[in-house]
């Protein structure tokens, strides 16, 4: 499938944000589902562009899911230190999976990170069950780093996010 990476439009956002959204509620990644908090933020688009880069793949003229690149930490950074970039709720819609649009975002994160001056890793959290995910991040070169797992919710026990990185 032919597609581009680019800075997502301000027009793409709310179908993004709908992308997004749907992907994370159709795979069962809200432990709340459609009243989980986090909804709200998967569908912010506009929040996440003011304070990183989304990128999204497109293809004739579709937005077929996209990515938050978050360089040197920064509001939207959860786990990255300083000299790492992060990379957040990347989401295909699930009629476009299979065709690489995740992982040609992924790539451009990596190469947006090597661009940034003093970045020396690529961070990212991911849910234990996002499987085909992982296998995308260990193919790329990701390792698990279980020493930066984290619950973004401490009061409940059992949402422990587990992380990767990229040493680049």
């Amino acid at each position: 499938m032919d597609f581009a990476i680019r800075r997502a439009a301000a027009d793409e956002y709310e179908t993004l944000g709908e992308i997004t959204a749907r992907a994370y509620l159709q795979d069962g990644l809200l432990d709340f589902g459609e009243s989980d908090a986090y909804l709200g933020e998967l569908r912010n688009v506009a929040r996440r562009a003011a304070a990183a880069e989304v990128l999204a793949a497109v293809a004739d003229g579709r937005v077929l899911g996209g990515v938050t690149f978050v360089p040197s930490g920064g509001p939207m950074a959860d786990i990255a230190r300083p000299g790492e970039a992060e990379i957040r709720m990347l989401a295909v819609a699930r009629e476009a999976r299979g065709r690489g649009a995740g992982e040609a975002l992924v790539r451009a994160c990596v190469d947006r990170a090597r661009a940034v001056e003093g970045c020396v890793r690529v961070v990212l959290s991911t849910q234990r069950t996002m499987r085909p995910a992982h296998r995308l991040y260990e193919r790329l070169g990701f390792v698990r780093t279980p020493d930066r797992d984290w619950n973004p919710l401490p009061e409940l026990d059992d949402i422990t996010l587990l992380t990767y990185e990229l040493t680049l």
